[in-house]
């Protein structure tokens, strides 16, 4: 079974919505965004997420240090990591870890530390796809993330594409810019069953 992430929470309202539809992996971004979150906010929601829903925290280029103290405060289970990464920054995490890659018409998957890869839009976070043509996932030796632009209307069709280990949503699930909580439900209704029981 695809395992879903939903990504960018912010409120309580959504991270419960997330925990009831079904999510396996709730995202906190730490970044600059118009998702970002503080560390105490994100403390203060990951306190609603129960045992065996995973809690990541997305980085962009972050010190080894940045990642310790967001991983001790919070509480995350894994770390992911956009951006130029020093490849040592992996290595004796008291966490796992994904590092993200920006699909952007070479198809070069990095040779990652990480225990999983990410695959995204060459914007991330823009709600647009990428070209699933270009990418050749056989061979990889972590299991992988697809994200970048997916929706309820073509999630099913990346799992057939690509049978990853998860999807990863974030803008897909909003409604002018703020998460849609009926979308939430759908989209890990649409991956969970491959239908929608609300249209």
């Amino acid at each position: 079974m695809t395992k879903v992430k939903i990504c960018g929470l912010s409120t309580k309202e959504a991270v419960k919505t997330a925990v009831s539809a079904g999510a396996d992996y709730i995202g906190f971004v730490f970044a600059p965004s118009k998702r970002q979150v503080t560390l105490d906010q994100a403390a203060e929601l990951a306190e609603l997420i129960p045992v065996g829903i995973k809690k990541v925290g997305v980085f962009v280029s972050p010190s080894r240090a940045e990642l310790l103290v967001a991983i001790e405060k919070v509480g995350l289970d894994l770390i992911q990591v956009h951006g130029q990464v020093a490849d040592d920054l992996f290595e004796d995490l008291p966490c796992a870890s994904i590092q993200a890659v920006q699909v952007d018409g070479d198809g070069h998957v990095p040779n990652s530390r990480a225990n999983y890869l990410l695959f995204d839009a060459p914007v991330a976070g823009s709600g647009q796809t990428f070209d699933w043509g270009q990418l050749d996932t056989t061979g990889l030796a972590q299991p992988f993330f697809i994200a970048g632009g997916l929706n309820e209307d073509n999630v099913e069709e990346a799992i057939q594409h690509f049978t990853p280990y998860a999807v990863d949503v974030s803008s897909g699930v909003e409604t002018d810019g703020q998460k849609d909580h009926e979308k939430i439900r759908r989209f890990i209704e649409r991956v969970k069953n491959g239908i929608s029981r609300t249209k």
